[in-house]
Formats: structure tokens, C-alpha cells, sequence
């Protein structure tokens, strides 16, 4: 079976941060996602089906952090200053 959407965003876009207790906070993670999709091509899903599908896929002791090019995107997209 091939992953879903919200799966492969995950693997690409994420990694648990293990030496942290703070993650990545909502504004970010679905900037993040929203990012993610542009530069692949999906459509994003509407705010709250990103956050019923995570609800299935992460645990409450999950610590994720940014990773490859949505992070990159994100980031300078959030702080034009910086470019």
C-alpha cells in the first residue's frame, strides 16, 4: 500500500528531536506542512483534517522537528528578513 498524503509529508519533511522536550508548535507544524506541499505538488489539506490526521499518527510524547527543503521554505518564508 503506498503512504498516504499526511504519511509521506512526515518522512520527508520531519524526524523526531530526541534530545529536546519541545517540538515543533502548531503554527510551525502546519507551515511546515503547507510549505511541504507546495514544493510537491499536493494541494493542502483543509487545517482540520491536517490535525485529525495527525491526531492518528503521533503521540503526545512526540518531539518533531524540520528537515529538507519544506524546512528551508518554511523558514524563509516566515522571516523575509533573513533573505
Amino acid at each position: 500500500m503506498a503512504p498516504s498524503h499526511f504519511d509521506q509529508f512526515l518522512q520527508e519533511a520531519t524526524c523526531c528531536e530526541q534530545e529536546s522536550e519541545k517540538g515543533l508548535g502548531g503554527d510551525s507544524f502546519y507551515g511546515l506542512y503547507t510549505s511541504w506541499c507546495c514544493l510537491s505538488g499536493k494541494v493542502p489539506r483543509p487545517e482540520q483534517a491536517f490535525w485529525a490526521a495527525m491526531k492518528h499518527r503521533l503521540s503526545p510524547e512526540q518531539h518533531l522537528r524540520m528537515k529538507g527543503p519544506a524546512a528551508a521554505d518554511y523558514i524563509l518564508a516566515s522571516y523575509p528578513a533573513v533573505v
